[in-house]
């Protein structure tokens, strides 16, 4: 069995991506367990941040990697807050992420404004080694709309304020199933996976 590092110390994502990819032969294992630091994602890029996270986890453990990076886009404030989404309401990198406060400035900024599409945007990057000069890149988007009061109790982050017009739901009303299926994430781990079934 080949291992392959994460570049996330996210224990869900660890569990998720370690089922999908075990009939592929590949045993996932934590960043952590090599002891690497968290990369830093200077991009303002999905692609670039994940490419980044992938390399540096290569570098340090000399296996392939795999990372991503995803985030909400809303189309009115001009894709924010993209990349910075789980920090979007800090005001110094030492504050602690809240994803409260992130929920509330993002209401705020959205006050009086008719368009409220958004979608949430995943980049999944498997690299085969730090310095692979064809990592594979997938890409999903989940689209819907920001809604001001809060529904449903699953989920984290904007779920509750995303609402999915065709379901008549938010993402946190989902049951947990159907969001792993339909989400952003879901759809380019699809891809992933069968990128790798046509041997990539």
């Amino acid at each position: 069995m080949k291992k392959l590092v994460l570049a996330s110390g996210n224990a869900g994502k660890l569990r998720e991506f370690g089922q999908l990819l075990a009939p592929f032969d590949f045993e996932v294992l934590p960043q952590s367990a090599f002891a690497v630091p968290e990369a830093e994602e200077p991009h303002i890029t999905f692609v670039e941040n994940a490419i980044a996270k992938a390399r540096h986890a290569a570098r340090l453990t000399g296996l392939p990697a795999l990372a991503d990076d995803s985030g909400l886009c809303v189309t009115a404030l001009g894709g924010a807050p993209g990349v910075f989404s789980a920090r979007y309401a800090q005001s110094s990198p030492d504050e602690p992420k809240s994803d409260q406060r992130n929920n509330e400035k993002l209401i705020a900024d959205l006050a009086g404004i008719k368009d409220r599409r958004a979608h949430y945007v995943a980049v999944l990057v498997l690299m085969r080694h730090a310095d692979d000069p064809q990592p594979v890149v997938t890409e999903g988007e989940w689209h819907g709309e920001i809604i001001d009061t809060p529904r449903g109790e699953g989920g984290f982050g904007y779920d509750p304020y995303v609402l999915i017009p065709e379901l008549g739901k938010t993402v946190a009303e989902l049951p947990h199933e159907e969001k792993n299926r339909r989400s952003h994430r879901g759809q380019a781990l699809a891809q992933l996976l069968a990128r790798l079934r046509a041997g990539a």
